[in-house]
């Protein structure tokens, strides 16, 4: 499982349900959701591991590189232009990879940036 620890759930439940994530129907402070081929996203309210941890201090800086799988090329430049479209922030337009991927990064509702790609054709 991938656990993030994330401050608006609803908003976070929005972003990975736009590249195909699926969760449980409960409203937090804990959601999953269960990806191909087994592996499980968490997503963890920020209130949850403060009560786990009291002393859990929200992380500087990028600890973790999440990408997803997308169709084609052309549906990179899709979720890439809709997650736009929906307000989040850009970190690197689609371009197209030296090492044969079409790729792009987009930044989540906490700043995690999210690579999608797809093999170039």
């Amino acid at each position: 499982m991938i656990g993030l620890v994330v401050k608006d759930l609803a908003a976070s439940r929005a972003f990975y349900g736009e590249l195909g994530c699926t969760f449980s129907e409960d409203d937090g402070p804990y959601i999953e959701a269960v990806l191909p081929g087994g592996m499980r996203l968490s997503l963890n309210a920020e209130s949850m591991a403060r009560e786990l941890d009291p002393d859990w201090v929200k992380p500087v800086g990028q600890g973790i590189g999440l990408a997803f799988l997308c169709d084609s090329p052309e549906h990179v430049d899709a979720v890439f232009g809709r997650l736009v479209a929906l307000g989040h922030s850009a970190k690197k337009e689609p371009w197209d990879a030296f090492w044969g991927q079409r790729y792009a990064q987009i930044c989540d509702p906490d700043g995690y940036v999210v690579d999608v790609f797809a093999p170039l054709e």
